[in-house]
């Protein structure tokens, strides 16, 4: 079976964007990137809400200055946004779900291939949390104190008791914090 991984930036004091949702704070460098190629090799569908959605496809279809590795990753590999409000979706690839419903993705991970993963997305990842099916959580703290912004798991509205997996620092700063779920 597929499995769900969450890969998100947090700062120390816990959010994943700051109060505008903006993400420029992140701390990248060559090791963070290698890390994020090796994942992007096991992942065969990208999962967001609506907002990181819209923040990805007004970015990664025009950029010249990243990795073309990992600019061909986002603009090519299939793509499913969660929105109500969203009517068509421009980007290369990508499809839109109305509604998050928990069976379909149990089907979708059922289906053959490789892992889906989770950028962002903040609501998409406390409800896929709460619903238990998120598998995998890889959270990469950043040296850095925003003070205010958007929590990850804001609207969590029960305890996820999770199981440290592995840890990795990167030269940067940067801290991979690698939980999967706790089974009982």
């Amino acid at each position: 079976m597929r499995k769900i991984i969450v890969s998100n930036y947090v700062s120390l004091d816990g959010f994943f964007a700051g109060p505008n949702g903006e993400i420029d704070w992140f701390v990248w460098d060559e090791e963070t990137e290698g890390y994020a190629i090796k994942l992007a090799a096991s992942i065969d569908t990208i999962l967001f809400g609506r907002v990181t959605y819209e923040l990805m496809a007004g970015y990664w279809p025009t950029v010249a200055t990243e990795n073309p590795v990992i600019t061909d990753y986002m603009n090519n590999t299939p793509k499913i946004v969660f929105s109500r409000s969203l009517n068509k979706a421009d980007w290369r690839n990508t499809r839109i779900l109305k509604e998050i419903d928990p069976q379909e993705i149990r089907n979708l991970k059922g289906q053959a291939g490789k892992d889906l993963v989770i950028y962002g997305s903040g609501r998409l990842v406390a409800t896929l949390a709460q619903a238990g099916l998120i598998d995998d959580y890889r959270i990469f703290v950043n040296p850095v104190v925003l003070g205010n912004g958007k929590h990850l798991f804001a609207g969590l509205q029960e305890r996820l008791k999770l199981k440290l997996l592995s840890t990795k620092t990167f030269r940067c700063g940067v801290v991979l914090l690698h939980y999967g779920l706790e089974t009982k």
